[in-house]
């Protein structure tokens, strides 16, 4: 499957099949979280964070994946990332797009 974030894919026609999205909610360990809070201390990468939202991203396209297979789809475009802090140490991620089949 074609994942992109432009609204077209070249030579390609397209029939829109619907607004796809997935979404997870992650959080660290309690261990995690108080190492991390002292790293805000020296200043640097928080590295058990940025981890957190990769596998969190990571999921949330999987979850979207698959949303636009059971569509038919042949792609997803126009795919966007949006994030939130659901409370200290969590936060939630959306991947979504546009299903598409190619024509």
């Amino acid at each position: 499957m074609i994942v992109v974030n432009t609204d077209f894919i070249n030579d390609t026609k397209l029939k829109t099949l619907g607004i796809v999205k997935g979404s997870t909610v992650q959080s660290k360990h309690v261990g995690k979280d108080i190492l991390s809070g002292l790293k805000t201390l020296v200043g640097g990468e928080i590295t058990a964070y940025a981890e957190m939202m990769e596998e969190a991203r990571g999921l949330a396209t999987k979850r979207m994946m698959e949303e636009a297979q059971s569509l038919g789809a042949d792609g997803i475009i126009n795919v966007r990332y949006a994030t939130n802090a659901v409370m200290q140490g969590a936060a939630e991620v959306m991947a979504y797009g546009t299903a598409v089949k190619f024509l």
